[in-house]
């Protein structure tokens, strides 16, 4: 699957990388919020070999960590910090995650921008997962003299099927996804049982949507979008 996603970054010859040019960049400032808290609102809190990728001026190396927080790729020069511009042209690679900002819409046509990764790439649709954090705020435990608990940041992953633009919400959980997928619900619970399907594993989940896109493309009815049912997380 990986080697489907590569040549997306192939635009423009990789075999010289030069430095990340400062029109990538946009000063930002350090998030101290939640220091004291446990985890952490990056994904990696180390700065982590990159690819940079941008259609107009070429391929970059550069070090960047992703912030779940702000929904930013982090570049640091010296004492200052940066992020990557938002930009639907600028691409970045880390750890294998291929990161890129899009400017979605949801069903119901609410606006959904920021950085999704994409993890599976069809000639009908696209699989994307996004990080997001979940923040737990201290409480304070009993009286009001009482020892406060602390904070917890947690990075959870959402998956998104997308369809010319439009995203739809892949629960990673079975009775849900079933309920999203309606239309084929009884074809997909019979191949679920039979190929042991765990949708919280990515691999598995990424099966079922192909088996799905296989279930809607010979179906005789006309209408063959995968988004044709409306779910309610959206």
């Amino acid at each position: 699957m990986r080697k489907i996603l590569l040549f997306l970054f192939l635009i423009i010859s990789p075999f010289l990388f030069a430095q990340l040019p400062q029109s990538l960049l946009k000063p930002t400032k350090r998030i101290s919020t939640f220091d004291e808290y446990d985890g952490s609102i990056f994904k990696s809190l180390r700065y982590k070999d990159a690819s940079v990728i941008d259609e107009k001026s070429g391929t970059f190396d550069a070090k960047l960590r992703y912030n779940a927080y702000s929904d930013a790729l982090e570049f640091k020069k010296g004492s200052e910090l940066y992020k990557l511009v938002n930009n639907p042209t600028t691409h970045a690679r880390i750890d294998g995650d291929y990161y890129y900002y899009c400017d979605f819409k949801t069903q119901r046509g609410l606006r959904r921008s920021g950085y999704f990764i994409l993890v599976e790439l069809n000639e009908r649709y696209r699989i994307y997962k996004k990080y997001i954090v979940k923040i737990t705020e201290p409480e304070k435990k009993g009286s009001t003299n009482g020892i406060a608990s602390s904070g917890k940041v947690q990075i959870k992953t959402s998956y998104y099927l997308e369809e010319r633009g439009v995203i739809m919400e892949l629960p990673t959980n079975k009775k849900e996804i079933l309920a999203t997928l309606s239309d084929k619900e009884e074809e997909l619970k019979s191949y679920i049982k039979k190929e042991k399907i765990k949708v919280r594993k990515e691999e598995d989940l990424i099966r079922l949507v192909s088996r799905y896109n296989a279930l809607k493309s010979s179906d005789a009815n006309p209408s063959r979008s995968l988004l044709s049912t409306r779910s309610r997380r959206n």
